[in-house]
């Protein structure tokens, strides 16, 4: 399990459904509502707020919370959400990257570093471990979209920068600037995206044991708890055998 936002494998690994799905529900309508604000409230005319609606369609959250997401932002709602980011290690020496949309900077703090303290982990300065990651595009597919070989082809064509394909799928990523224009490209040649957003890559990845890898779940597990964080990103590398042990 390599360590960047796979939050829905641990999602379906772990119990209390209702209450993972509640919160991600919240956390998409969130995105939507925030990207909405951020430009026009048309996903026609709106990169952002497109791909935060099809990736919130692919999650299964209902039509009408769609529209009343973008209808809270363009109805002036008052509530001013921003984007915070945290960085910090966890168990392993493993580099994370924590992304929140918040209206309460003090709360979302408090709690992300009670999660990540309680948990094997400490919070430092900003840029302490960004340095080791580089900002890109991430466009995702399922493995369903084509060989490996069909979707690297479209990812050239399309102007991508690399794609990594597995079983769990196919990763294509992008200049930050280029995003967007490669993923409406994709989309005629594979179809609708599962997502794209812009994402932290790492440069190396820490294979982890099963020990740290343990509490390293449990860790990513109480942040995705938190209404207010995003996307947790990470260098880990949690090796197959490992996380059979886990599973």
């Amino acid at each position: 399990m390599a360590g960047h936002s796979k939050f829905k494998n641990i999602m379906h690994r772990k119990g209390a459904q209702d209450k993972k799905r509640s919160a991600l529900f919240s956390k998409l309508s969130r995105e939507i509502t925030v990207a909405a604000r951020m430009g026009l409230p048309d996903p026609a005319m709106n990169a952002r707020l497109r791909q935060a609606v099809i990736t919130a369609r692919k999650e299964g959250l209902p039509k009408d919370n769609i529209e009343r997401s973008i209808n809270k932002a363009a109805g002036g709602d008052d509530t001013n959400y921003e984007e915070v980011r945290y960085e910090g290690f966890g168990p392993g020496g493993v580099a994370l990257i924590i992304e929140a949309l918040t209206d309460n900077r003090n709360r979302t703090a408090t709690n992300v570093r009670t999660a990540v303290s309680k948990n094997g982990g400490n919070l430092g300065a900003g840029g302490s471990v960004s340095h080791g990651f580089d900002r890109l595009g991430l466009i995702n597919y399922p493995a369903s979209a084509g060989d490996p070989d069909k979707v690297f082809e479209a990812a050239l064509e399309a102007g991508a920068e690399d794609v990594t394909s597995s079983e769990e799928g196919h990763e294509i990523w992008t200049a930050i600037d280029s995003l967007h224009e490669v993923a409406k490209a994709l989309e005629s040649v594979l179809g609708e995206a599962d997502g794209a957003k812009l994402a932290w890559r790492p440069q190396t990845q820490v294979s982890v044991g099963e020990e740290d890898a343990a509490k390293l779940l449990k860790l990513i597990d109480a942040l995705d708890d938190d209404d207010d964080v995003q996307t947790v990103w990470g260098n880990y590398d949690v090796p197959e055998e490992v996380m059979a042990k886990l599973g």
